[in-house]
C-alpha cells in the first residue's frame, strides 16, 4: 500500500532535521545547492498549521504569467479538513512582490470549484508570501477591519506551511482572490469590478489591459498622474457599450463630487455613491495608513447599474502598519488616505466628516479586540514563523521597505501593537478636532 505522503515526509523528517538546519540558518533563501533530502522537514511535526503540498509536472519551476500544471493536496491536521491530491495548475502573481523577494507569491487555479482550507468554494486561491512583512500579520490585520465594516465583502485567509516538489519554502497565508463571484464579489451578471491602478513600471499594458481615465485620475493630468480605472469584471474589450457605461457613470459622480454644489443631495455627489462603504474604505485604509491606498494601487470599487457605487474591497496592506521606510506612512501620525483624490473633496462635506467621527468612533471601541487578534495569530504562527525564518533569514536583516529592524519575530509583533497604539491615539484626537 502506497504510504500518505505527509506520513513518508515525516520519517524523513527524523534523518533530515539535522542537515535541514545546517542547509537552511540564516542564509537568506533556498541555495541552488539545495536537494530535497536536506530541505525535509514535514512542517506537521513542528507546528499547528495545516500543510500544503504542492507538486507541478516534472518539478517544472513556476512561471510569473504562464500556468504549469500540477497537483496540490493539503494534511489539514485537525484545524481544517484534509484535502485528497486533486489536480491545479499554478502561475506567480505580484508585481514589486513577485520580482523583488525569493520568497514568490503564486495564484493557483484547481481543476474544479472546492473548499480549501475551510473557506467557501472556488477555484482560484493566492498564496501570499508576506516576505517584506515579518509578522505576517498586517494584511490579516487590516481583513479584520474588514470584517467589523460595513464593507460588501472582506476576504478570507487562512495560512498553511507549503512544500513545493518535496521543498519547504516557508509560511504563506491562502487567500480568497478578489474576483466576481456569488462566494466574492457578488456584482452579479451586469456589475462591474474597478481597480485604480498605478501605471508605471509596465503594470499597464494599452493594448490588452481594458481602462479609462478621468480628469482626477489619469495617465497625464491631474493630481492623480500615471494612474488609471481598470475594468476587472467584466471580460470587455475597449469600445464595448459596457466599458463606455461605466467610464461614464463614474466621470458623472467625479463631476459632481468636484462641482460648486457637491453636496446638494439631488444634484451633488450623493445619489452615486454608497457613504458607508467609502467612510469605512478610507478609516480602514487610515488607520493602517497605507501606502499603496492614497494614489497608487490595489483601490478596488464595484457597481451594479440602478445601485450606488461602493468602496472596496479593501486589499494589499504589507506597506501598511508602519512597514515602509519612504513618505509619511512610516510615523503613526499624520494623515495619508485623507489625501486621496476623491476622499479629499469628500471631507470638505460636513455631513461626511460627521460619519466619519461616528465610525472612528466604532473602529476605536475595538482596539482591545485587534490588539488580542494580534496577539493570537503570533501565538499560532510562532514556531512556523522561526522555520520560515530558517528557509528565508528575513529576521535581523533589512528587506525593503522595513523603516526599523529587529532580531526576532517578537520584537517585529511588538512595533506592529505599539505603531497601531500610536495610530489610533493620533486619530482620536485628529478627528476630533474636524
Amino acid at each position: 500500500m502506497k504510504m500518505p505522503r505527509f506520513i513518508s515526509l515525516f520519517k524523513i523528517f527524523i534523518f533530515a532535521n539535522t542537515l535541514f538546519f545546517v542547509g537552511c540558518g540564516g542564509g537568506g533563501g533556498i541555495s541552488s545547492a539545495s536537494t530535497a533530502s536536506t530541505l525535509q522537514p514535514s512542517f506537521s511535526s513542528i507546528n499547528s498549521l495545516p500543510v500544503i503540498y504542492l507538486e507541478t509536472e516534472a518539478n517544472a519551476t513556476i512561471q510569473r504569467n504562464d500556468y504549469t500544471n500540477g497537483t496540490v493536496q493539503v494534511n489539514g491536521q485537525g484545524i481544517v479538513d484534509s484535502m485528497p491530491e486533486v489536480t491545479m495548475k499554478i502561475r506567480g502573481r505580484g508585481h514589486s512582490t513577485w520580482g523583488a523577494h525569493p520568497k514568490k507569491p503564486y495564484q493557483m487555479k484547481l481543476s474544479d470549484s472546492n473548499v480549501f482550507l475551510g473557506m467557501p468554494q472556488k477555484k482560484t486561491w493566492l498564496f501570499m508570501a508576506e516576505y517584506s512583512d515579518k509578522t505576517m500579520l498586517r494584511n490579516r490585520l487590516a481583513m479584520e477591519l474588514g470584517y467589523l465594516s460595513n464593507l460588501d465583502w472582506t476576504a478570507k485567509s487562512h495560512y498553511a506551511d507549503v512544500v513545493l516538489n518535496n521543498v519547504p519554502i516557508g509560511t504563506y497565508r491562502i487567500s480568497e482572490k478578489v474576483q466576481e463571484g456569488s462566494n466574492r464579489v457578488d456584482i452579479g451578471d451586469n456589475g462591474f469590478l474597478l481597480e485604480i491602478d498605478y501605471a508605471g513600471h509596465n503594470r499597464l499594458d494599452v493594448v490588452e489591459d481594458i481602462y479609462f481615465e478621468t480628469n482626477q485620475i489619469s495617465l497625464q493630468n491631474g493630481n492623480g498622474a500615471g494612474n488609471v480605472i481598470q475594468v476587472k469584471e467584466p471580460d470587455l474589450d475597449q469600445g464595448d457599450q459596457q466599458h463606455d457605461l461605466i467610464r461614464d457613470h463614474i466621470i458623472d459622480f467625479e463631476t459632481a463630487l468636484f462641482s460648486a454644489n457637491f453636496t446638494d443631495p439631488v444634484n451633488g455627489y450623493l445619489p452615486y455613491v454608497d457613504i458607508d462603504s467609502f467612510v469605512d474604505w478610507f478609516l480602514i485604509n487610515e488607520i493602517a495608513k497605507n501606502q499603496d491606498a492614497k494614489a497608487y494601487s490595489s483601490i478596488y470599487l464595484h457597481y451594479i447599474p440602478g445601485q450606488k457605487i461602493k468602496m472596496g474591497p479593501i486589499w494589499d496592506f504589507d506597506l501598511g502598519f508602519g512597514n515602509v521606510d519612504y513618505d509619511d506612512p512610516t510615523y503613526p501620525q499624520g494623515w495619508w488616505v485623507y489625501y486621496h483624490w476623491w476622499i479629499e473633496r469628500l471631507m470638505q462635506d460636513p455631513s461626511f466628516v460627521n460619519k466619519v467621527k461616528e465610525r472612528f468612533t466604532y473602529f476605536k471601541s475595538k482596539e482591545q479586540y485587534l490588539l488580542s487578534k494580534i496577539d493570537e495569530l503570533s501565538q499560532m504562527l510562532g514556531r512556523s514563523a522561526a522555520k520560515n525564518d530558517d528557509i528565508w533569514g528575513t529576521l535581523g536583516v533589512y528587506v525593503w521597505p522595513n523603516p526599523v529592524v529587529f532580531n526576532t519575530y517578537n520584537e517585529e509583533v511588538a512595533y506592529l501593537k505599539s505603531w497601531l497604539q500610536d495610530r489610533l491615539q493620533w486619530m482620536d484626537s485628529a478627528i476630533s478636532q474636524l
